[in-house]
């Protein structure tokens, strides 16, 4: 009995410890509800915002509002077929053209610059005086003298043959004298005639020198602005002109470049006294690489238009550039410096001037050591798609544009043919049917807001009826 009656206590003591076991558990729990109940409620929480926000698979369309395609400046066009120039960009330059752009004024002779009377940055017509110089040259005042006797010489035998001809008419003395003197007569004008030249190749006027054969003798001598040198090509007559606005009529103009002497300078025969510039006529100075040049002959030999970006180059201040530009000629030789070959393309400039305190002064479009991009025609692509480059995004190996109805923007995959720094070309492959609108730009952005919306649920993927509705997509 006793042992039966130990065994029931056990059993009693064992439940009564595991019912305060429970009691005390559940004590602790609802004593600690504030801690555990959130992480329950978050994690169901979750699990619904999981299954709610699930992307939305292979999305195309996205919207935008008004608002928001004002803020991307955002512009649709129609698309059309067209053909398209492949191009190779190549750097070049604004330079001056070799015979037509400067003009060297030199001295006619030894002397000292008394007076100069065109100063840099002023403008002078051909036939305007630009210095004044006192001769200090023997050789030129030794023909003066021997022009001044010559002269002399042959008027007194002008005389004696006119006092003797009388004499031999009647017989009184030989004809062979008058012959003589004849011959006198006409060696002295040769010599005057070279003397005559001489001086004006010197730089003398026709006046002076008439001055000389009367005995006055000149001490200075003027240097005028020269003519202006044409080129003629064919049929096409290659002249300056003045300015565009006219204010100082038609005429060709120079303008003094640069003053290589200075008041009371003595100069040699020959020496350069200034530079005289007319930028009207220019060329473009490309520079290309060797493996470039049979693109360039190419180009060069049909005649394929080039285009120019002028750099730092403002149009709306000018009037509109209506010129084609063709290639020249190309260099043969290879600068050892840059490893490059240069080539030419003729540029017509543009001018306006402005009057300041009596004097006129000109302002060129274009000047020598401008930079300039070129783009030489390479292959051309018939029935093709053109777009600026920013209306193209990239994922990879996939190319897409976007096309635009309403507020309604579709990712369109295309075919790239050809992309460089402006423009895209794309393949008419069916993809995109002339006359769809396209956005022509911001293509990343709307690709980044497309992903936006389709990572938040958003169904933007719907598409628009020709009654304007729209509608989910269809299974």
């Amino acid at each position: 009995m006793e042992l039966a009656f130990s065994r029931l206590n056990k059993r009693i003591v064992s439940s009564l410890a595991g019912i305060t076991v429970v009691v005390g558990l559940g004590v602790a729990a609802f004593v600690t509800r504030d801690r555990w109940l959130p992480w329950l409620h978050s994690d169901t929480t979750t699990a619904k915002a999981e299954e709610q926000q699930t992307p939305v698979e292979d999305a195309k369309v996205l919207k935008l509002s008004p608002q928001a395609r004002k803020n991307l400046r955002l512009v649709s066009k129609p698309v059309s077929l067209r053909s398209y120039w492949r191009t190779v960009q190549v750097p070049g330059v604004v330079a001056e053209r070799p015979g037509l752009s400067d003009r060297g004024i030199t001295s006619p002779a030894v002397g000292v610059v008394s007076r100069v009377h065109a100063f840099a940055g002023d403008t002078v017509r051909p036939g305007d005086m630009l210095f004044t110089l006192r001769l200090f040259s023997e050789y030129l005042q030794n023909t003066q003298s021997e022009l001044f006797k010559a002269t002399g010489e042959t008027q007194l035998i002008k005389e004696e043959r006119a006092r003797l001809a009388g004499l031999a008419r009647n017989g009184s003395i030989a004809g062979s004298r008058i012959i003589e003197l004849d011959q006198r007569i006409r060696r002295q004008e040769g010599l005057i005639q070279a003397y005559r030249q001489d001086l004006l190749t010197r730089g003398l006027a026709v006046a002076q020198i008439k001055q000389i054969t009367e005995g006055k003798f000149v001490s200075t001598i003027e240097v005028f602005a020269p003519p202006h040198v044409s080129e003629i090509r064919g049929q096409q007559k290659l002249q300056p002109v003045a300015f565009v606005d006219g204010q100082r009529g038609k005429g060709l103009i120079y303008e003094v470049q640069e003053l290589k002497v200075e008041l009371g300078q003595q100069v040699q025969a020959g020496q350069l006294l200034s530079v005289l510039s007319n930028h009207r006529l220019l060329y473009i100075e490309g520079h290309a690489f060797k493996q470039e040049a049979p693109m360039l002959e190419n180009a060069a030999r049909s005649a394929w238009p080039i285009e120019v970006e002028f750099a730092e180059d403002d149009g709306r201040y000018w009037p509109e550039l209506k010129q084609t530009f063709q290639i020249r000629h190309l260099a043969n030789t290879i600068d050892s410096a840059s490893r490059t070959f240069d080539f030419f393309i003729p540029l017509t400039n543009q001018s306006r001037a402005y009057e300041r305190d009596g004097q006129t002064f000109v302002v060129w479009r274009f000047r020598p050591g401008q930079r300039v991009r070129l783009h030489v025609p390479v292959e051309q692509f018939e029935n093709v798609i053109v777009l600026p480059a920013a209306a193209l995004v990239r994922e990879g190996p996939e190319a897409y544009v976007f096309s635009h109805n309403g507020d309604l923007f579709n990712r369109i995959a295309v075919h790239v043919l050809h992309e460089d720094r402006l423009n895209v070309v794309l393949a008419s492959d069916g993809s995109v049917a002339p006359g769809v609108y396209l956005a022509q730009g911001s293509a990343a952005s709307l690709n980044r807001v497309l992903k936006a919306q389709a990572a938040s649920g958003m169904r933007a993927d719907v598409h628009v009826h020709a009654d304007g509705t729209t509608h989910a997509p269809h299974r």
